[in-house]
């Protein structure tokens, strides 16, 4: 076997971004509020980077500013009283303040549970076992261990020796607290732990036994079989439909939401548009400052010889914080004329959904390349500059990526808007005891004026959160 060594040329081409577009990227993806606290870190951080002050008009060389406080405390300032004894706080320094705070009144699913499990006595050994099936369970309230696991762990923790008779007891006595259904293992149990706990009456009764025995027919929705088997009516076995429909699937769901963190969970918006007859106006909302350089870091200032070794690393000092100060504040500057331009270019393909009605039926195809024809910017640009963005309008705020949609076909100037809500129509006006197949909808569709596929039927019904026609038969 001979060994040879080969030289070989190769050429390839690699496009790589510099740190600057990188940064660039980035303070695009930004909204509003993260823009600013990203602009206020860097005047944190870079003495070279300063605001512009920008005099108020309001208040003139001579106007007068004296407030009452100032007045009063003028007539009692004599020279004898030095003017710390004036300006004294109302309190000792020893003496301590509490801020008012907003009290936190929301509640974990563990701290729901945990705080009824102390309504009821138990050993200490029961309570940690107790504890730690809580600790078990999902944000939905389901139990996701066994209980030959729970113990196994808590003895290989504790030390204790724990039985599985142990752990099931302590499951069965989470299974009767509050929320119903919490500590089931599957959704059969979860419904069946709510329906013990109603009163029995004879629907009731009824949804318990097809919950326990028929729960795989009554899931695929075969009503007709169900009634055979069950030896009952059509209206007997829509009472009980309906006492199964008023349980809740996720019992563990509600403790997790907490209504007060809903009510600050709010949108910021990036743009603001008015209009006044046929007149757009776009506004770019955004407390950003006037950035500049600081007075001491220009370059029009006299920078003395660097001779020593510490004079040269202030220069180079000065001269770092300086070119890190004008790259941040070009970076801003186009971070803001792109998004100002890729609006625009919105604002000009979508102007009759701002200016005739804001309906979404009034929306026009529009993808990212119709945006990067207008404005010349990259899709990757574009994509980065709509995204996670809002706008404010006369009559509600609307995220950027509503506006983007696609053609069903390249001859069809329709939006996916307008043929989704015309499904969602077709859908809501279905008979509920025959409803229609995707090939149904498509023909349905095609009669409105809308030529699709099957296939995109299929696509935009998913879309809009609609099962199968099976999934959506009701009794």
């Amino acid at each position: 076997m001979k060994e040879s060594l080969n030289l070989s040329l190769q050429q390839k081409m690699q496009q790589r971004l510099s740190p600057l577009q990188v940064r660039y990227g980035r303070m695009l993806e930004m909204n509003g509020p993260e823009i600013e606290d990203e602009v206020q870190r860097m005047l944190d951080d870079n003495p070279a980077l300063d605001i512009v002050e920008t005099p108020s008009a309001e208040n003139g060389p001579d106007e007068f500013t004296e407030t009452a406080e100032d007045m009063q405390l003028a007539d009692y300032r004599v020279d004898d009283i030095p003017s710390y004894r004036l300006e004294a706080p109302d309190r000792s320094e020893s003496e301590r303040t509490y801020e008012p705070l907003a009290p936190d009144s929301g509640q974990s699913l563990l701290d729901t549970l945990s705080s009824q499990l102390a309504e009821h006595t138990l050993s200490d050994e029961q309570r940690s076992i107790a504890l730690y099936v809580i600790g078990n369970l999902d944000d939905n309230g389901y139990l996701t261990r066994d209980a030959a696991s729970m113990a196994y762990d808590i003895e290989a923790h504790t030390g204790l020796p724990v039985t599985t008779a142990q752990v099931q007891q302590m499951i069965a006595l989470v299974r009767t607290m509050d929320p119903a259904g919490v500590g089931a293992v599957d959704l059969r149990e979860c419904l069946l732990l709510q329906l013990r706990r109603k009163q029995q009456s004879p629907p009731v009764k009824l949804a318990t036994e097809i919950v326990e025995h028929y729960f795989d027919i009554f899931s695929l929705k075969h009503y007709d079989r169900l009634a055979s088997l069950l030896g009952v009516d059509q209206p007997t076995l829509r009472e009980a439909m309906k006492v199964i429909r008023t349980l809740n699937p996720k019992p563990g769901g509600e403790i997790e939401s907490n209504p007060a963190d809903d009510r600050t969970r709010h949108i910021i918006p990036d743009f603001q548009i008015d209009t006044d007859g046929q007149t757009v106006t776009l506004t770019l909302l955004n407390n950003i400052p006037e950035l500049t350089i600081e007075e001491s870091f220009r370059d029009d200032d006299p920078t003395p010889i660097p001779r020593s070794r510490r004079d040269r690393e202030a220069t180079l000092f000065i001269r770092q914080k300086r070119d890190e100060a004008r790259e941040f504040m070009r970076l801003v500057s186009m971070r803001q004329e792109t998004l100002f331009n890729v609006m625009s270019a919105i604002v000009r393909l979508q102007r009759d959904f701002f200016v005739e009605g804001e309906q979404e039926n009034l929306i026009r195809p529009m993808i990212l390349k119709d945006i990067a024809s207008i404005t010349g910017y990259d899709l990757s640009v574009i994509s980065r500059a709509t995204a996670g963005k809002y706008v404010a309008t006369g009559r509600g705020v609307y995220p950027l990526k509503l506006f983007f949609n696609e053609r069903p076909t390249d001859d069809n100037d329709t939006s996916t808007h307008a043929i989704m809500a015309a499904l969602k129509e077709c859908i809501a006006h279905e008979d509920k005891s025959h409803p229609l197949s995707d090939e149904a909808l498509a023909a349905l569709l095609a009669e409105r004026g809308y030529d699709i596929a099957r296939r995109t039927v299929a696509k935009y019904r998913e879309r809009l959160g609609y099962p199968v026609a099976r999934m959506r038969r009701d009794i």
